[in-house]
């Protein structure tokens, strides 16, 4: 059960204590006290963990100070939409709202493997007025013996980059806890110019312990890939270990699925899952195209596979694209031939946006 309390009641305040102190009179039942961040405001919910199925919802419903009480059916207790729950508050970071009404794009390097390549790839997006993008210095790889990425050595150019050039928001991978404590440790020693979105990758979709140690802290948002082989519903779960560990700034990215069905794609498109998501959790879903289709090729129609899977997200609601793009696809270290080039950049974007806006009209369409 969750007790939502009314906009301006504070986490502390003798109003949420009262509701504590009732909830507590039952057997079995204990009390956390959770502040949902959102964009424009922020709210307190009591949930009520335990033997609560007997318990009745009127005796809350009738504080002054309570908005609603919410009986949970579904197992998501922190991130999901219970009882068709409307309220999807979303979070902001840096000044950049995230939402399931928000839409960003993420245009970047999937692994840094230069100052120079940094600085290029954050010069076109601030000409082209973009302050989102990522860029690994972590990459967990396959093979033991792939470049495994720079590491905590590229961290204090890539920061300095991010300032100089108005990028706000990087997404950038971890595999560890102390990656967190390298990029906290990076930030902080140039000023804090920039802010970072933790990646837990597909690899780690299931590493339970990282998973709790990001949901532990608020400082960073945290962007989760779906697991590469497992359902929906274990990645939800997953994304439900950070949000009961205390960090609600979540975002989910649907990037494939690990099967031949999908070949001669890298992984089997699962972007029909993008609703699903919305309409099951609180969450904004993200869409990675370029690790979902793994290659550029060209349809008859003279588009990219990537367009067409970009544009399949995009259609369905999708609230981010995170896509690779590099200066010289042949000299990068990763994931090269999926990445598209500067001159390919503001195609990309326009189809983005034409898509965007179709998708705008198909919900003003069914709202009318």
């Amino acid at each position: 059960m969750i007790i939502v309390m009314k906009a301006e009641v504070e986490p502390k305040s003798e109003d949420v204590r009262q509701v504590v102190r009732m909830a507590e009179r039952f057997p079995d039942v204990r009390a956390e006290v959770r502040i949902i961040q959102g964009a424009t405001r922020s709210l307190t919910e009591v949930y009520l963990l335990g033997s609560t199925a007997s318990i009745p919802l009127e005796p809350f419903q009738e504080f002054p100070a309570v908005e609603k009480a919410i009986r949970i059916r579904e197992k998501y207790r922190s991130i999901g939409r219970h009882d068709d729950q409307s309220e999807a508050v979303g979070f902001e970071y840096r000044g950049i709202e995230f939402s399931q009404d928000t839409f960003h794009v993420f245009p970047g390097l999937c692994a840094v493997d230069s100052a120079d390549n940094v600085e290029r790839m954050f010069r076109l997006l601030q000409e082209r007025g973009i302050k989102t993008t990522r860029a690994g210095a972590y990459k967990p790889r396959t093979s033991p013996y792939d470049f495994q990425g720079h590491g905590k050595k590229c961290l204090p150019f890539v920061f300095e980059l991010a300032g100089k050039y108005g990028i706000e928001v990087v997404s950038m991978e971890i595999t560890s806890e102390g990656h967190i404590e390298e990029i906290h440790d990076a930030l902080a020693a140039a000023g804090n110019p920039t802010g970072v979105m933790l990646q837990i990758g597909t690899r780690n979709a299931q590493n339970f312990e990282l998973l709790k140690v990001v949901g532990s802290q608020t400082e960073y948002p945290v962007l989760f890939k779906r697991g590469m082989g497992i359902t929906l519903d274990e990645s939800l779960n997953a994304c439900e270990y950070i949000a009961s560990g205390g960090n609600s700034k979540i975002v989910i990215c649907l990037r494939g699925m690990k099967t031949n069905f999908g070949d001669p794609h890298r992984n089997f498109v699962d972007f029909a899952h993008v609703p699903v998501v919305k309409r099951l959790t609180r969450l904004p879903v993200c869409v990675d195209p370029s690790h979902s289709v793994g290659k550029k090729v060209v349809a008859p129609d003279g588009l990219l596979d990537i367009h067409h899977a970009t544009a399949q997200g995009v259609v369905a609601g999708a609230n981010m694209v995170l896509v690779d793009f590099h200066p010289r696809p042949e000299e990068a270290l990763c994931d090269g031939p999926q990445a598209l080039v500067f001159d390919e950049f503001d195609l990309f974007m326009r189809d983005v946006e034409l898509v965007r806006e179709a998708y705008l009209a198909r919900v003003k369409l069914f709202s009318s």
